[in-house]
């Protein structure tokens, strides 16, 4: 063998190692789930089920499916909203140069690292105000209105990519700037709908702090609160807890899965 072919196996079994290591939890946490609750007293986090069982999974699922449909109406209205006013900013301060412009997208972009820990009691005091404290509406406004900056940041860096002469030609064809958006730049916002979404999608999903403070009661939490719920009241119940894992974790390990590409591709703002 030669000396190239040499690297080559090292580096793939290397590779192999790393991916081996990194699927470890994913490998004990459906093991895991397979087992009954004597049978995780007795084997380790590793060991295979020797009698698997999907009790643990259906019940999980039975416990999870309220808030499961609760996180789901958060995405869907979160990322809507978010990705509409986002795409209609990132274009205005893209395109159009105004005065003032450049203080207002720098104070959109001062949101974006504005901490939530920061913000949990003025936004407690504003949902009480407004009497959403405690529902499932209060996480829908929040979600709606927080997601719009980080669109907005999403829109306009891939919208610079347009070119400018785009526009001119349709302010030449007598277009104003709502024609020009929804003739010309919607057309050609495929793939920045697609990151700004994922990032929504991905980031509301995952969040519990939240959902933590301004919601309460089963019919109103997300599913990330119910899953830190899902556990025994005097032993823990491991084989539930990592049930309810996979389950909440299985909608973000397909969008990684399949779109991961674009996710990456927001995130570094090309």
């Amino acid at each position: 063998m030669s000396r190239v072919q040499s690297r080559r196996v090292l580096v793939y079994l290397l590779l192999l190692s790393f991916a081996g290591l990194a699927l470890l939890p994913l490998w004990s946490g459906v093991v895991t789930a397979l087992k009954s609750s004597k049978e995780v007293v007795l084997s380790t986090p590793l060991t295979p089920p020797m009698r698997p069982t999907f009790a643990p999974l259906i019940e999980a699922l039975d416990y999870l499916k309220r808030p499961l449909v609760n996180s789901l109406v958060l995405v869907g209205a979160g990322t809507i909203v978010s990705c509409f006013f986002g795409s209609i900013l990132g274009y205005l301060f893209s395109k159009y140069r105004f005065k003032g412009s450049n203080l207002l997208f720098l104070l959109v972009v001062i949101c974006l690292y504005i901490p939530p820990q920061v913000q949990l009691i003025p936004m407690t005091r504003v949902m009480s105000n407004v009497g959403l404290y405690g529902k499932l509406g209060a996480l829908v406004l929040l979600y709606m209105f927080f997601g719009i900056p980080m669109c907005t940041f999403v829109f306009k860096t891939l919208y610079e990519e347009i070119p400018t002469s785009y526009i001119r030609a349709a302010m030449v064809d007598g277009a104003g700037i709502w024609t020009t958006y929804r003739r010309v730049i919607l057309p050609l916002s495929v793939i920045p709908f697609v990151i700004a979404a994922l990032l929504q999608v991905t980031i509301i999903w995952n969040d519990y702090l939240w959902g933590l403070v301004l919601t309460r009661g089963m019919a109103n939490m997300p599913v990330t609160v119910a899953l830190a719920n899902l556990k025994g009241s005097f032993v823990g119940a491991w084989n539930l807890q990592m049930a309810g894992s996979i389950w909440v974790a299985l909608p973000t390990l397909i969008i990684f899965v399949f779109l991961g590409k674009y996710i990456i591709r927001g995130y570094a703002g090309i």
